[in-house]
């Protein structure tokens, strides 16, 4: 099974793009969830709502939509004093997790985080605290991308996330790997010139893909899906809707 969504979808460039001019923002979530049968929620990496709103927003889906809950970053950004956040961002997804919406959590860690002993142990606290929800890492220096490290993630039932993103000096690049029973790809555009060095940070993901480049993941995705009992697609692109055209386009070549 793929769901196919975007990473996040309450952005004011979308009106226009993609939701009517003069619908309420109160409107977007059902408006979107007609399209598409995933959501990445990235807000809670910022900061955790309460559970009064994840549980609004799971009623403004239908049954079946999943959504893919982003880590705080206290959990992946800090190492020491966050065992007060697990409890809370826990907490926070039980309406979404009572509803049968949670799809997984997505811990994405910095660049910064390398592969080194401390490391790994963190990796392996992060799955204890976590209990026995459904967790995918994403982690951005390609230092960890070797056989050992999909073995031990795949005994700790930590998922990988793939990504597509600039081919830029340690960086991943765009491979398929599962180490769970979730597959998971995310799309980050190919900006080479903002990636490092921008002014806004929507300028990194400010992308439009070619149908070729999005041509080359089809393969690969139907490699992941084929290997697990779901996979999710996400497209971060967001600046002015452009993550929108991506999934559409992903969606028509997958059919």
């Amino acid at each position: 099974m793929i769901y196919l969504g975007t990473s996040g979808f309450s952005y004011d460039d979308w009106v226009g793009a993609f939701y009517p001019v003069g619908m309420p923002k109160r409107e977007w979530l059902v408006y979107y969830a007609r399209e598409f049968n995933s959501c990445e929620v990235n807000s809670t990496f910022y900061a955790l709502p309460k559970p009064a709103t994840l549980q609004a927003m799971s009623e403004k889906t239908e049954e079946g939509f999943l959504f893919s809950v982003k880590a705080n970053q206290q959990m992946t950004h800090q190492q020491e004093d966050n065992a007060t956040v697990f409890k809370a961002f826990c907490q926070m997804l039980e309406p979404v997790i009572t509803a049968g919406k949670l799809g997984c959590i997505l811990a994405q860690f910095p660049y910064s985080f390398r592969l080194n002993q401390r490391n790994w142990d963190y990796l392996r606290w992060v799955r204890e605290q976590l209990g026995e929800l459904p967790v995918v890492v994403e982690l951005r220096n390609a230092g960890w991308l070797c056989s050992e490290v999909f073995d031990w993630l795949h005994q700790l039932d930590l998922g990988f996330c793939c990504v597509d993103e600039p081919p830029l000096p340690n960086l991943l690049p765009p491979i398929a790997e599962a180490t769970s029973d979730i597959g998971y790809v995310r799309f980050h555009g190919r900006n080479s010139a903002k990636w490092w060095q921008h002014e806004h940070a929507y300028e990194r993901y400010d992308y439009n893909y070619t149908p070729q480049e999005l041509g080359e993941w089809v393969p690969r995705i139907r490699k992941l899906d084929s290997m697990v009992e779901r996979t999710f697609v996400f497209a971060n692109n967001h600046w002015r809707g452009q993550a929108v055209s991506t999934i559409r386009q992903l969606r028509l070549m997958l059919d």
